[in-house]
């Protein structure tokens, strides 16, 4: 049974999306979108292919022809040099991958399919009518939408819109996510570290985190735990003009979480701030004015997690991507026996095989402590077990959700 004290999951989620809309649109060259989104669906300004078009090299012919014997060679279509004569009864035309089929004829037939001599050619087989032959707009039309709004634009998007004949897109505006560490113990990588000081890590998870779902990233720093000099980092992110800030650390209930008060003086409306999952209960959400609040938890795993289940979904949401909340698991077998689960969703680290079988297999890493980040740098995925799940078995179906990279 899950911790009916704490909220699930699932619906923190929807609650953290549901005042996520798309932040705007801007404009920008092919070469430029690389990794946006689609701000608004795509029409295609042209037909693909605009003509009837050979899909081989061969001889273009009208196919009923072929058994009256041998066809006259009258000439050549090429790709952007078509023949512009129709074909006449008898007669054939030499043509290549990508030219436009002439008028007249209706199949192609294949060069090693054709024996040639004196102007002539004897078809070796038959082509029945279309054969080898790729329509106009057997691709697209002019007039369709080819690429819907909140499409992440990649190779195959990229090229599908340059095809369509768009030099430029129309593109949703990045959010800016500014990441706010804090705590005594801190310190930056390169530092020497007092004997209770740790290196901050944290930002840099969750940076490429947001990054990869599309957002500009400004890092403020390291911050003490102290309501004022937590103030001034949220006023530097106020000042960045932040759509999201992100806090790392200091969300907990202890004499030194500062997080949530100084939120509050800035003028934060909390939402939430405990949620049913392992690791990550102390996670803050809310919103301070126009921007977005996401306190994630200060061990590291807990804030990769959260990062992944909540920031991620949330900048692209701010995307205008329809998708943004959408589950993400797929099933596996489980590759130990797990206990019986709690009250909280848990995610745990595992590592993934294929058996002899050819199946996935997803074994939970002996240590689920979300201090060790050598466990997850060595994990390709969270295996996920839902509040009050039974003992599960080695062998058994699981759900997992990959991690990036």
């Amino acid at each position: 049974m899950a911790d009916n004290k704490l909220l699930s999951v699932d619906d923190a989620l929807a609650r953290v999306l549901s005042e996520a809309a798309l932040l705007g649109e801007e404009e920008a060259p092919l070469a430029a979108a690389r990794g946006r989104t689609l701000a608004r669906d795509l029409v295609a300004k042209r037909t693909q292919p605009p003509v009837d078009v050979s899909a081989m090299d061969g001889y273009a012919l009208r196919s009923a022809d072929l058994a009256a014997g041998p066809l006259k060679l009258v000439g050549e279509s090429a790709a952007g040099h078509g023949y512009a004569a129709a074909l006449n009864p008898g007669e054939t035309v030499r043509i290549f991958t990508g030219a436009p089929v002439p008028a007249g004829a209706d199949a192609i037939l294949l060069q090693e399919d054709a024996d040639v001599a004196e102007g002539a050619i004897r078809a070796k087989s038959g082509a029945a009518p279309g054969h080898h032959i790729r329509v106009a707009g057997l691709d697209f039309r002019a007039g369709a939408a080819g690429l819907v709004a909140g499409t992440r634009l990649g190779p195959a998007e990229l090229a599908l819109a340059a095809a369509m004949n768009h030099p430029a897109l129309p593109i949703a505006r990045r959010p800016r996510v500014a990441l706010l560490a804090s705590g005594d113990e801190l310190v930056p990588p390169g530092a020497e570290p007092g004997p209770a000081q740790i290196i901050a890590c944290n930002s840099f998870a969750v940076g490429a985190i947001a990054e990869g779902a599309g957002a500009e990233v400004v890092d403020l720093g390291l911050f003490r735990d102290d309501l004022a000099d937590l103030e001034r980092g949220i006023g530097l992110a106020r000042a960045a003009k932040a759509d999201i800030l992100v806090t790392l650390g200091g969300a907990s209930v202890g004499d030194h979480d500062l997080l949530r008060p100084a939120l509050a003086r800035q003028g934060m409306t909390l939402d939430f701030w405990k949620i049913a999952m392992r690791p990550g209960k102390p996670l803050i959400s809310g919103r301070l004015g126009e921007a977005h609040i996401l306190g994630l938890p200060g061990n590291p795993v807990a804030s990769i997690v959260c990062a992944l289940v909540f920031l991620a979904p949330l900048i692209r949401a701010l995307q205008g991507d329809p998708k943004a909340g959408a589950d993400p698991t797929e099933t596996a077998i489980a590759g130990a026996n797990l206990p019986a689960n709690k009250g909280r969703r848990d995610y745990m680290r595992a590592r993934l095989s294929i058996d002899a079988e050819g199946r996935l297999i997803a074994t939970p890493q002996p240590m689920q402590d979300s201090s060790l980040l050598t466990e997850l740098a060595q994990s390709q995925a969270l295996l996920i077990r839902e509040p009050g799940d039974a003992p599960l078995l080695a062998g058994a179906p699981c759900r997992i959700w990959r991690l990036p990279g």
